[in-house]
């Protein structure tokens, strides 16, 4: 049955969290933003969170444990993991450790096709980029230096790695942005031409 249900960030986490105990939606949603889970999956609409629950429910993954009524609340479903969802977290959960998965970020993505706009343009753009990545990485340490004291280093493993990866792009980042204010990286659109023409002259010949 679970190989019906495509995985993702989110539904390996909301299976995760059903594991410690059953839960409806909007529990699930508190979670997820106690635990600072946030920063690895997209919690920031809830309709997401509904259909994934959906589709983990329809996949046999979840299933609901009991309908809660109250008068200062609607009603409020609660699901909990099935011995089906148990298999399928821990195959997901392996499959995304150990496998890199080729993923489209956008960033790699504008910095292929950076060349359409000017040398002088693109530094201040990637000046306010390098400002932004210093802000995610201050609210990152400023998490890792609130958690309690004693706190097993696996529960903010995530944050180490995310941190470890800001570092290295915001030090690449400043390479970049320093050749660009010297001039060791530079180009123009007749520069681009003539590389272009040269090349189509090369394959001719072959």
């Amino acid at each position: 049955m679970s190989a019906s249900v495509k995985s993702s960030p989110l539904g390996l986490t909301v299976l995760t969290l059903l594991h410690h105990r059953p839960l409806h939606p909007y529990g699930i949603q508190r979670l997820l933003k106690q635990w600072g889970k946030e920063q690895v999956v997209n919690v920031g609409q809830r309709a997401g969170l509904y259909r994934t629950i959906e589709r983990l429910q329809a996949g046999g993954l979840i299933a609901v444990r009991q309908t809660e009524r109250d008068q200062q609340y609607p009603e409020r479903t609660v699901y909990e993991v099935t011995d089906e969802g148990r298999a399928a977290t821990r195959e997901w959960l392996e499959q995304m450790l150990a496998v890199p998965k080729s993923e489209f970020p956008l960033f790699p993505a504008a910095l292929s096709n950076m060349l359409m706009l000017d040398p002088d343009e693109v530094a201040p753009i990637l000046e306010r980029r390098a400002a932004r990545l210093a802000a995610q990485r201050a609210g990152l340490e400023r998490q890792s230096a609130e958690a309690p004291t004693g706190l097993p280093r696996i529960t903010l493993i995530e944050n180490e790695y995310l941190l470890a990866v800001l570092d290295a792009e915001e030090r690449w980042l400043h390479g970049v942005i320093d050749d660009l204010r010297d001039g060791s990286l530079t180009w123009s659109q007749e520069m681009l031409a003539r590389f272009q023409e040269a090349s189509e002259s090369g394959a001719a010949a072959t």
